[in-house]
């Protein structure tokens, strides 16, 4: 079915308060065309502050209801009682819900998955019964509902579409996979590599994981491996922690570093590095590591790859469908597995040299323009099914 008028798309963002959601909200409209599409206007229902940092745009309609600026409760009660009249009020044509949970009545409806957590038990059997499992257990519920009632349904990664609907069951929406875009700052044409032998401890090779301190992203098991590789070896490698941190698995990681690195001479963790600022600590570093196990994406490993640094990562999620060929993989929760696929990369330059290009070349695919294109083209085509 062709339209044959200007639609007009709502957009809930109203639990987009922080974080990738947040940013893939920021990113999205940044570089959206939506006029290219038969789109004539977007509406974002958002938190006065997430609307402050949306660019304005001369399509782009900003609401701030009240309780959007208040806690979870009101909120969701909004979101519950308000949206769907909020959007028939707007004569929305489609209404997006990013956020990817969604109660009220308004249709057509294409909700996102952004979190992959509360689909896979094996991970959040991490948690134990903890409030944040219960968390992610009711948030399962919920979006299992939501995406089952959905006309369509956004997936990050392939491996993600598969791995939500062996909850849901197959879903009746339309799906598609639209993977994240990167912001250019990040991009770094791959540097020179050097022999091992011409570090030393005043110019140690640098070796960075960025990502919040999680039960499934296993600092402390990188900690024991790269540990052992240096008591082996006795090369002078250093290990940068960057992100903010789950208090019970920072006191893993804190357990691990008394005992691997008591002094606290070679693992660095620098905490929280504002997002704006990220791409300076990529480009202090020598070779990117990711050792996470449950991820929808894998927007971290992207902005490693586009770094230009050579990688080894986890082999577990959709990382492979990320890093491709680009890179080397082991088993996230095997120190020897790490070890040993460090040791592979630390020893070689001429590897090093090939992975860096190999990641740097695939990471330039992944754009916001071409997220945008992809997201508003799904978007008019579940208003004609």
């Amino acid at each position: 079915m062709f339209l044959d008028k200007s639609l007009i798309v709502g957009i809930d963002a109203a639990n987009l308060r922080r974080g990738g959601g947040r940013t893939h909200l920021i990113e999205l409209l940044r570089a959206a065309q939506p006029r290219d599409h038969q789109i004539d206007r977007v509406i974002v229902w958002a938190s006065q502050e997430t609307l402050d940092l949306l660019e304005d745009r001369d399509w782009l309609v900003k609401r701030n209801p009240e309780a959007l600026n208040a806690g979870l409760l009101r909120r969701s009660l909004w979101q519950r009682y308000g949206l769907s009249k909020a959007a028939h009020a707007e004569e929305c044509d489609v209404l997006f819900v990013p956020g990817g949970s969604f109660a009220g009545n308004f249709h057509p409806i294409v909700t996102m998955s952004q979190n992959l957590l509360p689909f896979e038990l094996s991970e959040l059997k991490r948690y134990g019964w903890s409030l944040i499992a219960i968390k992610y257990l009711l948030l399962r519920r919920i979006q299992i509902k939501s995406f089952q009632r959905s006309d369509g349904i956004i997936f990050l990664s392939e491996y993600a579409k598969i791995a939500v609907q062996r909850a849901t069951g197959k879903l009746r929406g339309t799906l598609a996979v639209i993977p994240h875009g990167l912001n250019c700052r990040f991009s770094q044409p791959p540097r020179a590599q050097h022999a091992i032998s011409t570090y030393s401890k005043d110019y140690p090779l640098r070796i960075v994981y960025v990502s919040i301190v999680d039960q499934y992203k296993h600092q402390w098991v990188v900690v024991e491996a790269i540990a052992k590789l240096r008591a082996r070896t006795s090369w002078p490698l250093v290990l940068d922690l960057v992100g903010p941190n789950y208090p019970p698995a920072l006191a893993r990681l804190n357990s691990a570093l008394d005992r691997w690195d008591p002094a606290r001479d070679w693992v660095i963790y620098h905490g929280t590095v504002p997002y704006q600022h990220l791409h300076g600590i990529y480009k202090n570093a020598d070779i990117g590591l990711f050792a996470s196990s449950c991820e929808t994406f894998g927007i971290i490993l992207l902005e490693t790859m586009a770094a230009g640094l050579p990688i080894a990562c986890s082999d577990r999620g959709p990382m492979p469908e990320v890093l491709g060929e680009a890179g080397l993989y082991f088993d996230p929760m095997s120190p020897k597995d790490i070890e040993q696929v460090l040791e592979l990369l630390v020893s070689s330059p001429q590897l090093r040299e090939k992975f860096s290009r190999m990641s740097y070349s695939r990471s330039q695919a992944y754009t916001w323009e071409r997220c945008a294109v992809q997201t508003f083209r799904f978007l008019y085509n579940v208003c004609c099914v």
